[in-house]
C-alpha cells in the first residue's frame, strides 16, 4: 500500500518539513535559536545580495533543474531592502511557458502554518483554549478523551496520520480528482489505535491540521475558505492566496505540477488538478511568490496577525524538549525550526514549496516547485524545493552549521507524510 505525500518527502519537521512539513530537510543553515526571548534587530545583519551572491543563487536553481529533472523552480530572497527572484525551467512540462511572480502554485503544509494562526487567533479571543478536549469538538478520535488543542498544534495528539490509511489513501490514488470531506478524512483513524499518549511524543500527522480545520469551522460557523480570508488574507493584502475548497481548478496564471504518485505509481502524471480536498486545512491552499513573501514576515513576527504576547508564546513553542524534537529541528505550533529558520514546507502531490525566515538577518526564502518527485537514496529522498532551499541557505550564510541530514524528529514519519 502506498503513502500519499501532503507535505514533505523527507520528514515531519522541517524546513520545512512540511511535511509536511512538508518540514525537514536538511544541511539548512543558520543559528539555532536556543532563547526565542531574545530580540534581535535584523536591520543592520541583513544579507548583502551581491552580484556574486545572486550568480551563486542562480546556480543553485540551474542545478535542481539538472538534478531532478523538475520542469521549474522560481525562489525570492529578500533581505532588509534588497530582492531577488530567480527562475529556471518551465511552468509547464514540455512547454516553453515561461515562469512569472504572478504565477500561482499549491503551496502543500505551509497551510497548516496559516490554520495553526487562526485557531492561535482565536485562543486570544477566548473561543477556545489550549486545554480544551478534542472530543468536545470531534467526538469519537484515538486519544479523543485525553489530546488537546495545544497537542494538535504541536503534533503531540498520538493520533495516527490519515495519508497512510488504505481505507483514504487507495481512494485517492484511483482517483485524485474526486470529493473527500474533512469528516471522511479523519474517520479513517478513527478506529485506529493511538501512536502514544498525548504530549510524550512528536509525530508529524496530518490529522492533527484536519481537526483544527473542522474545529475552526465549528466555532466559528463559516467556511474555511471565508475564515481564512477574512482573518488572514484580507488583513495581509495576499489578494492572491486562496483555500480553494473541493475546486480543482487553479487562478491563472499557474505552474502545472508533475507527479508519480496515485496509480499507476512511479509514472509521471500531470496533477495540476488533482482535488486538494484531500489535504484541507493540512495542505490545499494556493499562493505566489510574493504573497507567500507577506505570510513568511507576517508568520515570523506576528505583525498583523496576532498578538505580540501569543506571537512569542508560539515561538517558544518550537523550543520544544519533546521527542524526537531536537535544537536544530523541532515542530512548534504550526512553526518549524530548522538550524534556526522559522517557516515550513509544503508538498502535495505536483508541488513542493519552502518558506522560511530567518530571524537574525531579516532573511526571508520562498522557493516553489511544480513537481514533488524526490531524488536521492530510497530511505531519505530529498525532495526538489527542499534540497533547494538547503543549497540557498549555505549560499546566504556560508560561515554557518549545516543542519544535519536527518534527525529522529524529520524521520519520525517520513512515510506518511
Amino acid at each position: 500500500m502506498q503513502h500519499i505525500t501532503i507535505g514533505s518527502t523527507v520528514a515531519a519537521v522541517g524546513v520545512s518539513l512540511a511535511l509536511l512539513v512538508s518540514g525537514c530537510s536538511a544541511d539548512q543553515a543558520g543559528p539555532t535559536p536556543t532563547s526565542t526571548t531574545t530580540t534581535v534587530d535584523p536591520s543592520n545583519a541583513a544579507v548583502e545580495l551581491t552580484p556574486e551572491i545572486k550568480s551563486r543563487l542562480q546556480e543553485v536553481l540551474d542545478g535542481i533543474i539538472e538534478e531532478f529533472d523538475v520542469p521549474g523552480i522560481q525562489v525570492g530572497v529578500w533581505s532588509g531592502d534588497q530582492t531577488w527572484i530567480g527562475t529556471a525551467g518551465v511552468a509547464k512540462a514540455g512547454t516553453s511557458q515561461t515562469i512569472s511572480t504572478a504565477d500561482h502554485t499549491r503551496i502543500g503544509s505551509i497551510t497548516k502554518t496559516m490554520t495553526a494562526t487562526v485557531i492561535l487567533q482565536l485562543i486570544e479571543q477566548g473561543k477556545v483554549s489550549f486545554d480544551d478536549i478534542l472530543d468536545t469538538y470531534v467526538p469519537g478520535m484515538p486519544n479523543g478523551s485525553t489530546a488537546t488543542i495545544r497537542n494538535l498544534l504541536e503534533m503531540q495528539s498520538g493520533i495516527p496520520p490519515y495519508t497512510a490509511e488504505p481505507t483514504v489513501v487507495d481512494k485517492y490514488s484511483a482517483d485524485p480528482t474526486q470529493t473527500f470531506t474533512p469528516q471522511e478524512l479523519v474517520n479513517a483513524v478513527k478506529s485506529a489505535d493511538p501512536v502514544f499518549a498525548p504530549g510524550e511524543q512528536f509525530q508529524y500527522s496530518n490529522t492533527n491540521y484536519v481537526l483544527l480545520g473542522m474545529i475552526i469551522e465549528k466555532v466559528t460557523g463559516k467556511s474555511i475558505t471565508d475564515t481564512f480570508r477574512e482573518r488572514l488574507y484580507r488583513p495581509l493584502k495576499m489578494a492572491a492566496t486562496k483555500i480553494p475548497g473541493t475546486s480543482t481548478a487553479i487562478p491563472q496564471p499557474y505552474l502545472s505540477g508533475i507527479s508519480e504518485q496515485a496509480d499507476p505509481i512511479g509514472k509521471v502524471k500531470d496533477a495540476t488538478n488533482w482535488n486538494p480536498s484531500f489535504a484541507f486545512t493540512a495542505g490545499e491552499a494556493i499562493s505566489t511568490i510574493e504573497d507567500l513573501h507577506t505570510w513568511g514576515v507576517a508568520l515570523a513576527t506576528g505583525k498583523g496577525i496576532l498578538s505580540p504576547d501569543t506571537q512569542q508564546l508560539r515561538l517558544a513553542s518550537v523550543n520544544t524538549t519533546v521527542p524526537p524534537n531536537t535544537p536544530e529541528r523541532s515542530y512548534g505550533m504550526g512553526i518549524v525550526n530548522t538550524a534556526g529558520w522559522l517557516g515550513h514546507t509544503g508538498e502535495i502531490p505536483g508541488y513542493n514549496t519552502v518558506l522560511n525566515h530567518d530571524p537574525a538577518t531579516g532573511t526571508t526564502v520562498v522557493v516553489m516547485v511544480n513537481s514533488d518527485i524526490p531524488n536521492g537514496p530510497e530511505e531519505q529522498p530529498v525532495a526538489p524545493g527542499v534540497s533547494a532551499f538547503q543549497a540557498i541557505a549555505q549560499v546566504l550564510s556560508p560561515g554557518a552549521p549545516a543542519a544535519p541530514q536527518s534527525s529522529s524528529a524529520a524521520s519520525s514519519s517520513a512515510s506518511s507524510e
